[in-house]
């Protein structure tokens, strides 16, 4: 078996079953520094010792590679498999087998764990045909989000890994951007009317009193910039972060407003959020509203998530027609640029 497949699989298998983010992070460093090796060179590193010795290479890992190289499946791995599936499971009829992309994801720029260019590969396994890069705004510090120049060097990024596309995924520019206490977006509107995707959610003051939580809310769907409201209700319902309530807003008043200006409402995959609630998709559905499924990944291994969202979509009766992320990336573009 190929050794860094091996790690990368094992790391993926992790961040999917939301294991310590040390542990996935170990096997992606290993799978990195072996990757600099040709498989005669490797092989001969493990014979020696030498790899065992590398700085990077701990004994779980060494024991992956050691056994990928010589041609088996490595207990870990197979273990792993054996309590979780695979990394990839067949595709199941129904929504989630209709999902063509995902507006909501995190690299190494702000808080995500890996490299773009991993985050796109494993979006790509999944079987997603584009991905919306969306890392933090400036004013959410603790995730180390992006201020409009670092913002400018992702773009040049995207642009070049772009390029060098081959009928590949397609990447997609886009930023999760803060909604301030008055409602207004966190970054300039000339950066955002560069970016392909605009993904906005509340972050801070969670538990503000409900008309001016409504406030807040509606004067960011009311920009024209804003395509996607994120995570409505900020609320976390298990997880090792804990338990955090709803936020209380005016649910009709926002929705009728999404609907209103085109704004789709995210259905967010994490499993510690569900978010919306099932009674506020319904209220959106009613309202008119568009909807995204979106993992929100963090990670390779949580583009799984987008079943989860899927099954939530499906059960509260969401037609396919009215979730964006269902769209070619052709219409996605038309829809998400049409103010820009």
């Amino acid at each position: 078996m190929d050794p860094v497949a091996a790690l990368e699989e094992i790391a993926f298998l992790l961040e999917r079953d939301r294991a310590s983010r040390y542990k996935s992070t170990a096997f992606r460093r290993a799978a990195a520094i072996i990757e600099e090796y040709t498989p005669e060179e490797l092989a001969a590193r493990v014979r020696d010792g030498r790899l065992k010795r590398t700085k990077g290479i701990g004994d779980s890992t060494y024991a992956v590679i050691a056994q990928a190289v010589g041609g088996e499946v490595p207990d870990y791995l197979a273990d792993l498999r054996e309590r979780s599936g695979p990394a990839v499971s067949a595709a199941k009829p129904g929504l989630r087998a209709q999902l063509k992309g995902d507006l909501h994801s995190h690299t190494e720029w702000s808080d995500g764990t890996t490299p773009i260019t991993t985050m796109a590969r494993a979006a790509e396994l999944v079987g997603l045909e584009y991905l919306v890069i969306s890392d933090h705004s400036p004013n959410l510090t603790v995730a180390n989000g992006l201020s409009a120049e670092r913002l400018i060097e992702q773009l040049d990024v995207l642009d070049e890994l772009d390029a060098a596309r081959e009928g590949g995924i397609r990447l997609l520019s886009g930023i999760e951007v803060d909604i301030l206490l008055d409602g207004a977006l966190d970054q300039t509107p000339e950066m955002l009317s560069r970016l392909d995707v605009v993904v906005a959610s509340v972050h801070s003051k969670l538990r503000t009193e409900s008309r001016e939580m409504t406030r807040r809310m509606l004067g960011a769907i009311a920009d024209p910039q804003t395509n996607v409201l994120g995570h409505c209700t900020g609320r976390l319902v298990e997880g090792s972060r804990g338990t955090r309530p709803q936020s209380t807003f005016d649910a009709r008043a926002v929705f009728s407003a999404c609907a209103e200006y085109g704004v789709a409402v995210e259905i967010n995959s994490r499993p510690e959020r569900q978010d919306p609630p099932d009674d506020l998709i319904q209220l959106a559905l009613e309202a008119g509203c568009l909807f995204s499924i979106d993992s929100d990944a963090h990670a390779p291994g949580h583009f799984s998530f987008l079943e989860l969202g899927a099954a939530r979509a499906e059960a509260n009766g969401v037609p396919a027609e009215r979730i964006v992320t269902t769209w070619p990336v052709d219409r996605l573009l038309e829809w998400s640029r049409r103010n820009r």
